[in-house]
């Protein structure tokens, strides 16, 4: 069965290290990137179908990152995965052209199935 292939963004090591566990069933997490700088390099070297992208990274708008990759990459879809509760950010992100705003405390119930209903968009 095919997986979609993930791409994790976050500058917190104990983040990336939970979501990969999370996803380690339904995912193939094919790279994390703890900053901005090289998020764009990443997502062009390791063809993700989904980027889980965190709002709020030293360097980085989150805003303006998930912008950058819907224009470079347009078939790659952005899960945005934030601690950052506020339906208007929500819903910027979703104009901007992310599939899903997943909170940080709720990671464990709700990611996977975001990206599974990102990658099936």
């Amino acid at each position: 069965m095919t997986q979609p292939r993930v791409l994790l963004v976050d500058d917190n090591a104990l983040i990336l290290e939970a979501a990969r566990r999370i996803l380690r069933p339904s995912c193939a997490v094919v790279g994390t990137v703890m900053s901005g700088g090289k998020l764009l390099q990443a997502v062009t070297a390791l063809q993700p179908d989904v980027v889980v992208l965190d709002l709020s990274m030293p360097g980085c708008a989150g805003l303006d990152a998930c912008r950058q990759i819907k224009r470079a990459r347009p078939q790659v879809k952005v899960v945005i995965l934030t601690a950052a509760v506020d339906a208007e950010i929500a819903a910027q992100a979703t104009t901007l052209g992310a599939s899903a705003y997943v909170l940080k405390h709720l990671m464990a119930r709700d990611l996977a199935g975001a990206i599974q209903d990102a990658w099936i968009q």
